[in-house]
């Protein structure tokens, strides 16, 4: 039977049943609505389904055979990338799509420049970056929807693999008329009665309130933002200290006013800054490769976009 599909009108389709929306699936693959509407068009007249509802006002959602259609889709087109992927490592050439996930709180310091060079070095390897809280890192390497990320060692899940890079230990933030701002360290017990700016992200939160643990202490939480440079921001201002793992080049929120990085005396668990995968992720040759770039890049005494200590 001669093939009644192609992969193209696959992929347009899948984007339309995770969009809900031609519109908004078009932003995503960067093709023109009536292309797409007109590749969903041809798969329904093809099969002989409906894949699609459409409410004029919400929407598409799919019909039963539709989701059916949706979950095949994947499993094709992820064999079809296989494919590809395969015939790249066999001819030995590093190129082809490399999807790389970050976590969103060191992105913007860490990502630019280590991407940059890996580019140069690799023209043909064609990145797509994402920039994603610890939750949904997990759940786009899940789906094979990126194929690495760069994150911390926070709640790794079993079925997937990190790979530590650099140990960073978690410093307080103040602002430079603070209290406190003076000391050359501080523990937990001087920092827990004044207000805190809580980096409020799924693990990182987590993670930041641990620190009062061991001192059986409760911080009062004054502010919570979701936004590193609103936190930096919001405590370079007054309105609290915070903590950090990452320390950026320069000592200045984002609005220009000062801020000040203290080291914490507390015997505290550091986080770790790695590559996190799905199993197998690194026999993939450009995948591989990139990791190995990182390893090159990456260390307790450099990490792009960080002061040293």
């Amino acid at each position: 039977m001669p093939l009644r599909f192609t992969f193209r009108q696959l992929e347009y389709f899948v984007a339309v049943g995770e969009a809900g929306s031609i519109a908004l699936a078009s932003e995503k693959v960067n093709v023109s609505s009536p292309s797409i509407s007109a590749a969903v068009s041809q798969l329904e007249d093809e099969f002989g389904h409906q894949l699609f509802l459409r409410k004029h006002a919400q929407g598409l959602s799919l019909t039963q055979a539709g989701q059916q259609f949706l979950d095949k889709a994947k499993i094709v087109l992820k064999a079809g990338e296989d494919l590809n992927r395969l015939a790249i490592d066999i001819s030995g050439s590093v190129k082809g799509p490399l999807r790389l996930g970050c976590l969103l709180t060191f992105a913007q310091l860490v990502l630019p420049s280590l991407r940059r060079d890996f580019e140069t070095l690799y023209p043909q390897v064609n990145v797509t970056q994402f920039e994603l809280d610890q939750m949904e890192l997990f759940t786009r390497l899940r789906r094979a929807e990126i194929d690495v990320a760069l994150t911390y060692d926070l709640n790794i899940p079993p079925d997937l693999v990190f790979s530590p890079l650099a140990e960073l230990p978690p410093y307080a933030l103040v602002a430079e008329h603070h209290p406190l701002a003076d000391r050359s360290a501080v523990s937990v017990r001087d920092l827990h009665e004044h207000p805190m700016v809580l980096l409020d992200l799924p693990f990182s939160a987590d993670y930041f309130l641990s620190l009062f643990d061991d001192s059986g202490l409760k911080p009062n939480i004054a502010e919570r933002t979701r936004d590193m440079a609103v936190m930096r921001s919001l405590v370079a201002n007054g309105f609290g200290y915070s903590f950090a793992n990452i320390r950026p080049k320069t000592d200045r929120a984002p609005d220009g006013s000062k801020l000040r990085f203290i080291p914490l005396m507390d015997k505290v668990r550091p986080m770790y800054l790695g590559l996190v995968s799905a199993e197998g992720a690194g026999s993939v040759l450009t995948v591989k490769t990139f990791m190995d770039h990182c390893r090159s890049k990456i260390s307790n005494a450099q990490i792009p976009g960080m002061k040293p200590e």
